[in-house]
């Protein structure tokens, strides 16, 4: 029997293969869990093409986080292939060039930022509730936003926000049962980190600072955590942040 066995996920965030959600989606369909995606616009091909790569070809449904049609209709439209939901993987940001540049991000970069990258959590754990019972996991992807990292700049105010929001969700949501938890990894070589200018000044130094080490080409060791998160393994953990990052985390300069 596996760990998620029974258990119905939603998954956001699979563009390619490297991603840690397509981790996610890969070892939730080994531990028993049925799987669908979230996919939007002109990516939608891309995820439904590297949605055949998993085990089992999960369903891919419309959804655009800055939509709130999207949102507004995501349960019902999920309805065509479940009755309930017992975990989403919210694995989503983005923020314009313009905010990677600190003292002159415009507020228009900025705010989108704070939409998809941080909002968002809030948007999709409410779109999500109406099919989701006690006893249900939402998990979060971060990037320990306790410091001010080269180069992220407003994508790290936007993850701050982010760690806020998942510790509000986590105050109103537990009443009716349902966990909200972080996990913060360190680099790993996606799609989304490709797009941030100067990333690789992480991977240049995360191995050496890492106890453990670090490998930014594996993503299964984050994939791992938000499936156990996803579990019955943590029932009385909410508002927590798991790091996922070979130890950098408790390391001094």
């Amino acid at each position: 029997m596996g760990l998620l066995t029974g258990k119905t996920l939603l998954v956001t965030g699979v563009l390619m293969d490297s991603s840690i959600a397509f981790h996610v989606a890969r070892l939730a369909q080994d531990e028993g869990a049925t799987v669908i995606l979230t996919s939007f616009g002109r990516t939608m091909k891309i995820t439904t093409a590297i949605a055949k790569r998993l085990p089992q070809t999960p369903p891919v449904v419309e959804l655009d986080v800055s939509n709130q049609e999207h949102l507004d209709t995501l349960a019902g439209r999920l309805g065509e292939h479940t009755d309930r939901l017992d975990g989403v993987l919210h694995s989503i940001g983005f923020a314009p060039q313009g905010a990677f540049t600190f003292l002159e991000g415009s507020w228009a970069d900025v705010s989108t930022a704070v939409h998809v990258s941080a909002y968002s959590l809030k948007a999709l754990a409410v779109a999500a509730l109406p099919l989701m019972g006690a006893g249900g996991s939402i998990v979060g992807l971060t990037f320990d936003a306790r410091y001010a990292w080269p180069v992220y700049d407003w994508m790290g105010v936007a993850k701050a926000a982010f760690e806020a929001t998942n510790r509000y969700c986590a105050r109103d949501l537990g009443p009716k049962g349902v966990r909200c938890n972080l996990v913060a990894a360190g680099p790993i070589r996606t799609t989304a980190a490709k797009s941030i200018p100067g990333f690789e000044t992480f991977e240049r130094v995360w191995g050496d600072r890492a106890p453990l080490g670090w490998d930014v080409h594996d993503a299964e060791p984050a994939a791992r955590a938000c499936v156990a998160l996803l579990s019955d393994w943590f029932p009385a953990t909410t508002g927590e942040i798991v790091h996922v990052d070979g130890g950098v985390h408790a390391m001094g300069q």
